[in-house]
C-alpha cells in the first residue's frame, strides 16, 4: 500500500527490513543499545557486529531518543537505533511516538531521502502492532508536516507477518489525503 503526503511517500510491505535497499533502516533498541533477538538481532546478523560495537559506543540513551550508526554490510549506508524500552523491556504509545518522531529527525539531520521502520515495540516490547501502527503513522505524519521541512521522500514500514502488515495498512488508510 502507498500513499503520499506532500512530496513523502509512505509505504507499507510485507519483508525483511535488512535487506531494504533505503538510506536508513530503524532498528528497534533498548536504551543500552545492546543488539539481542527481534529486529535488532537480525540487523546485527546481517550487518555485522561493528553496528552493535558503534552503537553501544553511544549509550546509554534516554527511552524515546535515537542515535544513528553506520550500516555495516547492510545495503542502508546507515542504522538508527531507536530506543522504544529500557532494561525492563516494556514500552508504551509515548515511548513509540517519540522513537518514531527521533528517528525521523536523525534521518532528516543526515539529509536523507529514504527511510524504513519496522513496528516498533511490538516484538521484545510486547506492545499491540494495531496500536503501534497508529502510534506510529501518526508520528510521522507529524514530522512531515512540521517545520522546517524533512528530506525524506521515501518512508517504507517493513513489517515481517501478514498482521502486522494489514494493521499498518488500515493505519495508513485512515491518513486523511
Amino acid at each position: 500500500m502507498i500513499t503520499h503526503i506532500g512530496a513523502t511517500t509512505l509505504e507499507v510491505v510485507q519483508g525483511d527490513i535488512t535487506t531494504c535497499a533505503v538510506d536508513a533502516i530503524v532498528n528497534a533498541a533498548n536504551n543500552h543499545l545492546w543488539m539481542g533477538a527481534g529486529v535488532a538481532g537480525a540487523i546485527k546478523r546481517q550487518g555485522g557486529q561493528v553496528i552493535e560495537a558503534e552503537a553501544v559506543r553511544q549509550g546509554p540513551i534516554p527511552v524515546g531518543a535515537a542515535v544513528v550508526t553506520g550500516g555495516g554490510w547492510l545495503k542502508a549506508r546507515y542504522v538508527i537505533h531507536a530506543a522504544v524500552m529500557g532494561q525492563d523491556l516494556v514500552t508504551d504509545a509515548d515511548l513509540i511516538h517519540q522513537a518514531t518522531i527521533n528517528s525521523l529527525r536523525q534521518a532528516t539531520d543526515l539529509g536523507l531521502t529514504s527511510i524504513a521502520l519496522p513496528a516498533l515495540g511490538t516484538g521484545v516490547g510486547g506492545f499491540p502492532v494495531d496500536e503501534a501502527a497508529r502510534v506510529m503513522i501518526d508520528a510521522t505524519c507529524n514530522v512531515l508536516h512540521s517545520t522546517p521541512p524533512t528530506s525524506l521522500k521515501q518512508v517504507v514500514f517493513v513489517l515481517f507477518t501478514p498482521d502486522a502488515r494489514q494493521a499498518f495498512e488500515q493505519a495508513l488508510a485512515r491518513v486523511p489525503q
